[in-house]
């Protein structure tokens, strides 16, 4: 439901334009709003549950999901949207670290517990896709849908966690809430600059003010976070240069498929004219690519060097989506089909490598930890860069004559080509993203020996 939420919202927003007036900003706010809170918060939200209890945390988080569900589903306005889509990614950050431990205390050791690690871990796959194909249908019936399905799925869960599920031991720990405020804060603000700039002006006092305030609280936070005793973001982890390396690569790539996926879901309804439920299928392939690129990424580093491994799955990133940023509102589907298989391959190579390459060299009691830092940073590369790329492709839209506060049903053609040439443009970014991944991971000096260990200590860490 986690993993759903994230991507269930996209295929509906050019519904939520046409019926609710949501700005280009606004639709960007959408899942920038979820997605900067839970990842912002998810590292606090991993303390709570071994402060407070992983059940009780569990149930916390689960319950404010579906409370702000249900007000995203009677929302009135723009502003009451966003504001319930921050307190979903809230209520996401809350549960979603408490789950993993409550799987491996519910089970014994051996192959049940390892069969219940197996189903956990498959439901992220089934909710992304999931999120395609619901968000679809349910957009079909009414955008209000795709977040009141959540409440009797939240009430199960509630009434599940209190009669089935054992709390693990928890003991009271110092909990950085500063630094969780002082990092989401800034990520925030940076964000609000840069996609409100071309709506309210560049010169906005409003703007200026939130973009410099955004970096100066995101130097506070770095030093803060030196001098606290328990860190949510500890510096010791970024002490090893391919770990660095790692985590850049695994940042950029996360925003490479945030961006590509909202602005492509965008481009196949407002442009090419595909319904909710159509664009949900037409993606569908992606997934498909992506299987296939964690099926081969999984065996490949068994004897490959992962560094050549990422940056083949960079150079076929690279190529789709070039590509992909030349083309038109005519283009014929066989050429989606693909590119999103191609791009989809070089998405699940990065994203079943990079975690491992985090994990090198670490021991089985830091696996969790250093996983939830990996999960923050993939889970925020999202939202930041939906957040930039936004105004980059209302500047280009409107450079050519196009709107982006009308409806596309009031469009001529060379309004939908303007708008379309945004969406386009965002894929160059994405492909400079891709080069930049490229790079950073030519420096990796991991070998598949130290992967290996990295698979073992991982299990270990799962099975605990």
């Amino acid at each position: 439901m986690v993993v759903l939420d994230g991507s269930v919202v996209i295929l509906a927003l050019p519904r939520l334009q046409a019926e609710m007036g949501l700005s280009s900003s606004g639709s960007a706010w959408m899942v920038t709003a979820y997605g900067l809170t839970f990842a912002g918060l998810l590292l606090l939200g991993g303390r709570l549950g071994d402060a407070y209890g992983r059940k009780r945390m569990l149930i916390v988080g689960v319950t404010l999901f579906t409370l702000a569900s249900l007000a995203c589903g009677f929302a009135q306005n723009e502003a009451m949207l966003i504001a319930a889509r921050a307190f979903q990614g809230t209520g996401a950050a809350i549960a979603a670290p408490t789950a993993m431990a409550l799987v491996v205390s519910t089970f014994p050791p051996g192959p049940v517990r390892n069969q219940a690690v197996a189903i956990f871990g498959s439901m992220a796959g089934i909710g992304s896709v999931g999120g395609l194909v619901i968000g679809g249908a349910l957009t079909q019936v009414g955008w209000r849908w795709i977040f009141w399905i959540n409440v009797p799925i939240g009430l199960l869960i509630i009434l599940g966690a209190i009669f089935k599920l054992r709390d693990t031991a928890h003991h009271r720990v110092t909990l950085d809430v500063i630094g969780a405020v002082l990092g989401t804060a800034a990520c925030a603000a940076i964000v609000f600059g840069a996609t409100e700039g071309p709506e309210m002006g560049w010169g906005s006092p409003v703007i200026i003010g939130s973009l410099v305030g955004g970096l100066v609280l995101l130097i506070v936070f770095i030093f803060a976070e030196r001098y606290v005793e328990s860190p949510l973001l500890p510096w010791s982890l970024f002490s090893d240069r391919d770990r660095v390396a790692t985590f850049i690569a695994l940042f950029f790539g996360s925003g490479v498929l945030g961006a590509m996926t909202y602005f492509v879901a965008l481009f196949l309804q407002n442009v090419i004219g595909y319904s909710p439920m159509m664009a949900g299928l037409a993606c569908l392939p992606f997934t498909v690519g992506a299987g296939i690129g964690t099926a081969v990424g999984a065996k490949a580093v068994l004897w490959i060097q992962p560094r050549w491994l990422l940056a083949t799955a960079a150079a076929v990133l690279t190529g789709g989506l070039l590509y992909g940023s030349t083309l038109t509102g005519g283009v014929a589907y066989t050429t989606l089909l693909v590119l999103l298989i191609g791009i989809g391959f070089g998405i699940g190579m990065v994203i079943v490598i990079g975690p491992l390459c985090l994990l090198v060299g670490v021991p089985v009691s830091e696996v969790g930890p250093l996983s939830a830092v990996g999960q923050m940073l993939m889970n925020l590369g999202t939202p930041l860069a939906i957040g930039v790329l936004t105004p980059v492709a209302a500047s280009r839209t409107l450079s050519l004559g196009g709107h982006t506060d009308r409806k596309v049903s009031q469009m001529d053609g060379s309004e939908l080509a303007a708008l379309g040439d945004g969406y386009t443009l965002v894929l160059l970014f994405c492909a400079i993203g891709a080069i930049i991944i490229g790079f950073v991971v030519l420096t990796l000096r991991y070998t598949p020996a130290q992967l290996v260990e990295a698979q073992h200590a991982e299990k270990e860490a799962q099975q605990g």
